[in-house]
């Protein structure tokens, strides 16, 4: 972070020193949640959890070299002691964020695609100047600090990823992280039993529109019906993408290569240029367009977007990333996270890279989706079984059993198995040399072990 004293951040923050022998000692290095990751300079701050009290390791971490702890009471070590330490973290982050000049901010938020649109913008700003980014999924109330705190000074754009839970959290992000470019990607069904309704879901994705200045950009997805009307929430400039013809950043003449790759003629208000995309899944599409707008919008020429999303690699984990057996067996691993929209797109993504081979899809549960998660896991599993998807393999509960449900009565043949132990001894006995499979769940469903699993057999 910025380096400040112990004594200027507890001024910002409305905090007091505690045990601080030199209120001039600088933090000059991030800030860590996680005593076991301290650096030489770092603020360790110390959250009292369900669980873990951070506050009990505070006094270790500033022996591993934090220069001090930003914590609600005294802990054996250097501390500026606030009331709420979240509110205390805000506040730093207000106070950081508006002393970050020649930084563009760029917010990134939509139901699915975030943490990939997020990868694809770090990935194709970077050749327009230095860049930073969100780390891995880090988009909430302490991940935004966090990546704001990383920034390194010589930064010219700052992309963050910034989710939300229901209403006023991206009201609360963007009060801390003001923005000059906010992206919405789309609207879905995620979240559902937290935000209610799809309606409910856009009015909150668009608290990131309305908190612009006049001066900002907006860039909406045309191709959304709850997304493209976000426009009436800002005085800010809008720039659309899609395949829309409202849209002034578009997609043409697209398709997908035997892999599952999209190609497609990206066309903006400065010209044309072919993108041949190494992701995985038409969804991309959607996503590098996204990309393409703010890109345009700084002044990257369209040859030279284009040559960076087709550069551009899955750089955060278990987002369809593909892995080739010695056996034939293909396995593609999109079990970070998993609801309706996402898990109907990878479906589409092994059905387009299905070939002559038989496919395999291994799904956990979508969790969060409310009253309507018995309906959407049955409509997921009859989307497979439309798709021709050659197996079903349904992981969980009740919810399991509603996606098992559709699958078979849509034709496919179809396990239901309750855990991932049980998951990984019917695969052994089931997969072919050959087969093409995917894994798809929620993150608390714990697919990523069996993929490890399904990697290393």
């Amino acid at each position: 972070m910025q380096p400040m004293t112990l004594a200027l951040i507890a001024e910002v923050v409305d905090g007091r020193l505690d045990q601080v022998p030199d209120p001039a000692a600088v933090v000059d290095g991030p800030l860590v949640v996680d005593s076991r990751r301290i650096v030489p300079g770092a603020l360790f701050v110390a959250f009292a959890g369900e669980h873990v009290d951070g506050h009990d390791y505070a006094a270790a971490a500033v022996a591993a070299g934090a220069a001090g702890v930003l914590g609600s009471r005294p802990c054996g070590a250097p501390t500026v002691l606030v009331d709420d330490v979240m509110e205390a973290l805000a506040k730093l982050t207000r106070w950081q964020s508006a002393r970050m000049p020649g930084v563009t901010r760029i917010g990134v938020t939509g139901s699915s695609g975030k943490t990939s649109t997020k990868d694809l913008f770090a990935q194709t700003l970077s050749r327009a100047g230095a860049t930073s980014a969100t780390a891995g999924s880090q988009n909430n109330e302490i991940g935004v600090p966090l990546t704001v705190a990383a920034c390194p000074p010589d930064t010219k754009f700052l992309i963050l990823e910034m989710g939300a839970r229901g209403a006023g959290h991206l009201t609360h992000l963007t009060d801390m992280v003001p923005l000059h470019v906010a992206v919405v990607l789309n609207v879905g069904a995620a979240h559902a039993g937290e935000f209610g309704s799809k309606e409910d879901t856009a009015k909150a994705k668009g608290e990131l529109v309305a908190s612009l200045a006049a001066d900002g950009l907006a860039v909406l997805n045309a191709d959304d019906p709850l997304v493209a009307p976000m426009a009436a929430r800002t005085t800010a400039r809008v720039l659309f993408f899609g395949r829309a013809e409202a849209a002034q950043i578009r997609a043409t003449d697209v398709t997908l290569d035997p892999d599952g790759r999209a190609h497609f003629v990206l066309t903006t208000p400065a010209g044309q240029a072919p993108v041949a995309l190494q992701l995985l899944g038409e969804h991309h599409v959607s996503n590098a367009l996204a990309v393409a707008a703010v890109a345009h919008h700084i002044g990257m020429a369209p040859a030279e977007i284009a040559a960076a999303l087709g550069d551009a690699i899955a750089a955060t984990g278990s987002r369809m990333q593909r892995h080739d057996r010695p056996d034939g067996v293909t396995v593609i691993d999109d079990a970070y996270n998993a609801n309706p929209d996402s898990t109907a797109a990878a479906l589409r993504a092994l059905a387009a890279m299905r070939g002559e081979r038989r496919t395999v899809a291994v799904l956990g549960e979508m969790r969060e989706l409310g009253a309507a998660a018995a309906a959407e896991h049955r409509a997921i599993g009859a989307l497979a079984a439309e798709l021709g998807t050659s197996v079903v393999v349904a992981i969980g509960d009740q919810d399991a059993a509603a996606l098992a449900a559709g699958a078979e009565n849509g034709g496919a043949e179809t396990h239901l198995v309750p855990d991932r132990a049980a998951a990984t001894s019917l695969l052994e006995k089931l997969l072919r040399p050959g087969d093409l499979v995917i894994v798809k769940a929620s993150l608390s469903a714990g697919l990523q072990a069996l993929v490890k699993d399904l990697v290393a057999a």
